[in-house]
């Protein structure tokens, strides 16, 4: 493996269809695909006719809703376009923000590991890999919903995790998260920034994400690089993310510099993950190689980041198989965090499962799906009517907003804290469930903080 240099970057998005014919529909599905964090080929920029042809089909679009997207999206060149605009229901799949930002815990095991290692080094090389393995996950074309501000998502049947994410802002679009076990405890603020170019947008992430493992008290903060859409409008759209995933142990100051290729022409390069350990001198300890969409691995390393004679290469983390020909492409884990099937008793009517859109959509009921989601939505602009005229500000039930700042490359953050009620109201539920159970699928989605909003 060569050294890596502060030039190599990453994709983990998926290309969509482009082509001079096709321009509204390249550069609809490449902004919808950033604003869901999710996409599936990069490929040769250049691409085909019949390529874009193809991905057009999969993407549902009709001719004319190209072309009205594409005049409509038009005049959003130089803003950010996360939340100027409603958007057609079928470029979506059956799943939300919130329950993305739970796929994160597919592997949390290798937090369990970190938490249970003793050589700092060895932790960051778990932990990243827990960080890198989501990647897989992130590639799916099609766009989750986005929160209604006050809705949630909750798992708490997954190696022994409770997690609860909340919209905690509607704009700009927010959602904190928090996950909990008997190793680690994961805290998320969540926030993008993106930026229209015409033939490009760029997209900025101004979260924070913060891990701590509770054999010690170790605290790693997790940095994602930038990520840029290329080719719009001409030629075929391609995704990258050049720079650097960095996670440091705040604790110690003991680092991992992570090198995510960029995708080349026809794909070269693409998945590739090189990078180092670095203890707190800033000397190289451990170097790590592999791909995002199947393993990683690692081995120790001299000063100039050469692997030590005698030693070999030894995998840490591999994907896990995934359903084939999945029609949203989705991991087994995926189909489990979505299902209402395997949802906790006394499910919170706020949960993203219980979406009428969401549901009907999974279901593959187009039409209703999408008289739903703009239900939904008028709500939503009813009940910020009925808080403006109240004087009221919205207040997260689960979350707190905290005095603290976060500065970023991109711009400030407003850091969330967890409140710690969730666990003592999950508590609660389970204590009384063993007696009273009840019918999950009958619950009405409900995260309005005001009643009666359809009565206007």
């Amino acid at each position: 493996m060569g050294t890596p240099n502060n030039n190599q970057g990453k994709g983990f998005f998926a290309s969509v269809s482009s082509g001079f014919s096709m321009f509204g529909s390249a550069m609809q599905r490449s902004v919808n695909g950033l604003l869901g964090y999710e996409g599936v080929e990069v490929i040769n920029p250049e691409g085909g006719k019949d390529d874009a042809e193809e991905e057009a089909q999969r993407g549902r679009w009709k001719q004319e809703e190209r072309d009205s997207y594409w005049k409509m999206m038009h005049k959003y060149i130089g803003s950010d376009v996360t939340s100027l605009v409603t958007l057609p229901v079928l470029i979506f799949e059956p799943m939300t923000m919130l329950q993305k930002m739970a796929e994160l815990m597919e592997y949390s095991y290798l937090l369990d590991q970190a938490d249970e290692c003793e050589d700092p080094c060895m932790r960051l090389v778990y932990a990243s890999s827990w960080a890198i393995s989501v990647y897989y996950a992130y590639q799916r074309t099609w766009k989750p919903f986005n929160p209604i501000l006050g809705e949630t998502y909750e798992m708490v049947n997954h190696g022994g995790i409770t997690f609860i994410a909340e919209q905690v802002s509607h704009h700009p679009p927010m959602s904190a998260g928090h996950a909990e076990n008997e190793h680690f405890t994961y805290d998320v603020t969540s926030k993008l920034k993106t930026k229209l170019l015409g033939n490009s947008v760029d997209v900025y992430p101004l979260g924070r994400t913060r891990v701590t493992l509770k054999r010690d008290g170790v605290v790693l903060d997790l940095v994602p690089p930038p990520t840029k859409v290329n080719n719009l409008i001409f030629g075929r759209t391609w995704v990258d993310s050049p720079g650097e995933m960095i996670m440091t142990n705040l604790t110690t100051g003991d680092k991992v510099v992570l090198y995510f290729q960029p995708c080349g022409w026809f794909g070269a390069g693409r998945y590739e993950v090189d990078g180092y350990v670095y203890n707190a001198a800033e000397e190289p300890k451990l170097l790590m190689t592999g791909k995002w969409n199947e393993s990683m691995s690692y081995q120790p390393c001299d000063m100039e980041g050469e692997p030590v004679p005698g030693t070999e290469l030894k995998e840490v983390w591999r994907l896990a198989d995934a359903p084939a020909n999945d029609k949203f492409q989705y991991t087994y884990f995926a189909h489990k965090i979505n299902s209402i099937d395997t949802a906790p008793k006394k499910l919170l009517a706020s949960d993203s499962r219980l979406r009428p859109d969401r549901y009907a959509l999974e279901k593959g009921d187009l039409s209703k799906a999408g008289a739903e989601k703009s239900s939904l939505e008028e709500r939503q602009r009813t009940e910020k009517r009925h808080r403006e005229a109240k004087g009221h500000q919205f207040a997260p039930r689960w979350f707190d907003l905290t005095d603290e700042i976060k500065p970023t490359p991109w711009g400030d953050l407003e850091v969330y804290q967890y409140n710690g009620k969730y666990t003592e109201y999950r508590a609660a539920i389970d204590r009384s469930s063993k007696t009273d159970e009840d019918d999950v699928r009958s619950t009405e989605f409900n995260p309005w903080q005001y009643d009666n909003l359809s009565a206007e």
